[in-house]
């Protein structure tokens, strides 16, 4: 039986260590209390912990506070035994740290502040200014226009540039109860809130929402979807600029959520924070999400942070996937790692000495990614969903990174005619984004190729406005600009000369040259 394939190449640097994830409370040993801590932000140069912790004594309004913001920092590797951030920045309302400014000297909170401590009764965000002597000055209220919040849950999270705010609240649109927005700055003014749509939102609660660096995963806490316990962390990827238009949310799954309630995953350079109420009389603790390295072990199966578990996929008829990963040059047999992705599943194994195998869930269309150093990483398409297979072979040749290796990007796609990229281009930029962000010595020239029909010097154009696209979206997620070469062709280097639609599609392509490794 044909099995098809769609072949493409996507790059990542890759230490011959796997990455494994453990959850652990370990780090805030001394930090977390008997009360219920939440909402945890590290500081940018890493060595202070803001998190607010509900119904301590020691709070401004006492027992009865919904909580204040405390305060633990790192000495000699251990965060300290928490403090209280003091009257400032507290009052007897809901205080929280929302996130700060790239060096650290504005503190961003949630909610706004009354006069002399007065529980304000806006609702917003605030800013205070670290002051030379030490703490924080007073709270100045910032206005997001027609901000309303109908709950008594609020959360969020600043970006890092700080022109971004993501919050939860039940505000105008609202699916259900709290839905996830978004703010946009622009100069000194918030923009009306945006709510994020369908695919992030459903009908119960969505909380604790926080971005990645470049702004474009989104982490948050549901309750309205299928998962492990009451609030499960999910994450999901924006496709476009309009923050309306998402990846389907993946479930983080296990060990990261538990039957009990997960909120605020939050990722640093260091580790990930979160807080669950595993353990602890339904309260929230503080717990990290750690990297630990393993070796490459022959036919291992594990499974990725983003994924359900073996227990999810179990009930699925399965089949049994072989085969080898060799070097195309030479045919030598190598080592790598093998991922096999769906919309909610990624299982990975390992090639040890070439030689692979796997069970994956035969109802699925998978990307499969095989990685490995000093080799440019393969990526495929698998679908056989709709076929009864028990055994399937497949064997992939990886090419060695080298000067002169030209490399295929048939993922990066575009709507007929025009330079709009297609939501399915992006996590092929990305990842090559990635590849020259993990290997800064590589220099690239971009590639842009059409078929040969219609106007040849109006395609020569559209080529070359493709691989200006491409390059300014590398360039916006910080690639030096200095490294990336690029030049349209139109249908002057054809792949086949062959008229018909296969042949023209293999002709409309981006590829990138390795110029200097």
């Amino acid at each position: 039986m044909k099995i098809r394939f769609i072949f493409g190449v996507m790059f990542f640097s890759w230490v011959l260590t796997s990455t494994g994830q453990q959850v652990t409370p370990a780090p805030f040993k001394l930090v977390n209390s008997p009360y219920d801590e939440q909402a945890p932000v590290i500081s940018p140069d890493g060595k202070t912990l803001y998190f607010t912790i509900a119904n301590h004594p020691q709070n401004v309004g006492g027992k009865r506070d919904a909580g204040d913001i405390w305060v633990s920092v790192l000495l000699e590797g251990r965060w300290q035994p928490p403090i209280h951030a003091g009257s400032e920045i507290n009052d007897a309302g809901y205080n929280a740290v929302a996130g700060f400014s790239a060096d650290g000297s504005t503190l961003f909170l949630l909610g706004h502040y009354g006069k002399n401590g007065e529980l304000a009764r806006t609702q917003g965000i605030s800013f205070s200014k670290k002051k030379d002597s030490g703490g924080w000055s007073a709270p100045e209220n910032s206005s997001i226009p027609y901000f309303i919040n109908r709950s008594e849950h609020f959360s969020g999270t600043i970006s890092k540039d700080g022109n971004i705010f993501v919050f939860s609240a039940e505000s105008y649109g609202s699916k259900g109860v709290e839905d996830i927005y978004v703010s946009l700055k622009k100069g000194n003014e918030w923009g009306e809130a945006i709510n994020l749509g369908p695919v992030i939102n459903t009908s119960f609660q969505e909380w604790s929402p926080s971005l990645s660096d470049d702004n474009r995963t989104l982490y948050f806490s549901s309750n309205g979807r299928k998962g492990f316990g009451g609030f499960d962390i999910y994450t999901a990827t924006r496709l476009d600029d309009s923050w309306t238009l998402w990846s389907t949310p993946l479930n983080m799954a296990e060990p990261l959520n538990s039957q009990a309630r997960e909120l605020y995953y939050r990722v640093y350079p260091a580790l990930s924070l979160f807080t669950t109420t595993r353990d602890s009389d339904r309260y929230g603790n503080i717990f990290a999400w750690l990297d630990s390295t393993q070796a490459v072990k022959q036919d291992t199966i594990k499974l990725l942070p983003n994924r359900y578990t073996e227990k999810s996929v179990g009930s699925f008829k399965k089949v049994k996937v072989f085969g080898v990963v060799s070097n195309s040059k030479n045919g030598a047999l190598i080592n790598a790692k093998l991922l096999f992705k769906t919309d909610s599943v990624q299982l990975q194994t390992f090639a040890t000495n070439g030689k692979f195998e796997i069970e994956i869930p035969s109802t699925k269309v998978y990307h499969i990614e095989i990685q490995t150093p000093h080799y440019v990483n393969l990526s495929e398409r698998l679908d056989i969903h709709t076929y009864e297979l028990q055994t399937l072979e497949m064997n992939f040749k990886l090419q060695p990174i080298e000067v002169g290796a030209v490399i295929n990007l048939k993922n990066i796609l575009f709507v007929v005619g025009t330079t709009t990229l297609l939501a399915e281009s992006f996590s092929e930029l990305d990842a090559v984004r990635n590849f020259l962000h993990n290997n800064p010595q590589v220099e690239i020239l971009l590639e842009g190729h059409t078929d040969n029909r219609g106007n040849a010097a109006a395609n020569l154009v559209l080529s070359k406005q493709r691989v200006e696209v491409i390059k300014k979206y590398l360039v916006a997620k910080g690639i030096s600009a200095k490294r990336i070469q690029g030049k349209g062709y139109g249908g002057a280097k054809p792949l086949t000369t062959a008229d018909n639609e296969d042949a023209r599609k293999l002709n409309r392509r981006v590829e990138f040259v390795i110029v200097k490794d």
